[in-house]
């Protein structure tokens, strides 16, 4: 009999649906923050993101179905056992973090962020100029399942598509116009109106858009973040904004989190901030996701058919 440490905001029909899946399995429901060493001793099963620190002393673990698209923290030296099996809920969040990108890519276009502000302070006031998305240029650092879900929504209202991934594909989306490595980054940037990016947490992420490749940027052009607040210099990109030679950024991710309130980001010019709330819970379609691939993972699991569990994540990668 296995037993399974259930730490995700599961309704009762969600526990009735995985116990039906895991028929004499013994289930502990707890809540993630309250997990602590004692709760994993013998515990078989992790459905949800337990802290690494507890995860790297549960002796007997075999499996961990995380509820983030990212699992960088549990790929880290010494947090699972070899053998141990992570799987992820990447495509979980497609929905609403392409949505957030989507909002953004609009908001910076037409200015919305400085109306807003004008709002506040009851000031009646035109800013002038404005862009398009329509007939822009989009390149989309990171084609996973978020990024694909972004690109589709772009190309769809009329902007050209350019794709970066770490090693190249074979097969071409048809909402990508263009698909390429990363390799090529700096030839792409100066093309672009938007630079969005949905990269995982790994090491040669981190400062992948720096000063020098903000320097590259058109100066009309606009950052988005979604993935990771290393993966931006964002002391390079202060200085940018508060010079004027880039357009604008949106930011849902920052380094570090949460952003300091002396952090001079707050203050940047057409900085839009969110706080990491691109993904989370607050859109339903998400948890309703994230409980179908932890049943399909369970049902695999527990029939023998590890090879068919979904993101299923190459530790070594941390992706």
């Amino acid at each position: 009999m296995m037993k399974i440490l259930a730490t995700m905001p599961f309704t009762e029909d969600d526990k009735k649906y995985l116990e039906g899946i895991a028929r004499g399995c013994e289930f502990l429901y707890k809540d993630m923050k309250s997990v602590d060493e004692n709760d994993v001793k013998d515990i078989d099963i992790i459905l949800g993101n337990v802290s690494p620190a507890v995860v790297s002393v549960a002796p007997g673990l075999k499996w961990l179905q995380t509820n983030s698209a990212g699992v960088d923290p549990y790929c880290k030296e010494g947090v699972l056992s070899e053998g141990t099996i992570l799987t992820s809920a990447s495509g979980a969040y497609d929905t609403s973090v392409s949505e957030w990108m989507v909002t953004v890519s609009f908001m910076l276009a037409r200015k919305s962020d400085l109306y807003m502000r004008h709002q506040v302070e009851r000031t009646w006031q035109l800013e002038g100029k404005v862009l398009s998305v329509e007939d822009s240029t989009t390149l989309v650092l990171g084609l996973g399942s978020i990024g694909k879900h972004y690109a589709r929504k772009m190309h769809a209202l009329g902007s050209y598509v350019i794709g970066v991934t770490r090693t190249q594909h074979d097969e071409k989306p048809d909402f990508v116009d263009e698909l390429t490595t990363v390799e090529h980054l700096d030839e792409l940037i100066p093309r672009a109106d938007y630079v969005a990016m949905v990269l995982p947490g790994t090491a040669e992420n981190v400062d992948i858009i720096d000063a020098k490749r903000l320097g590259l940027m058109k100066e009309t052009a606009f950052l988005i973040n979604a993935g990771r607040g290393n993966a931006v210099d964002n002391m390079a990109l202060n200085e940018a904004l508060c010079e004027g030679r880039i357009g604008g950024a949106a930011l849902d991710v920052t380094s570090p989190e949460p952003l300091p309130v002396d952090h001079p980001l707050w203050d940047a010019p057409r900085c839009i901030i969110t706080p990491h709330i691109a993904g989370q819970f607050f859109l339903a379609k998400t948890f309703r996701n994230i409980v179908k691939i932890t049943g399909e993972n369970l049902q695999k699991y527990l029939s023998g058919d590890i090879a068919g569990m979904k993101n299923r994540i190459d530790t070594k990668k941390g992706y």
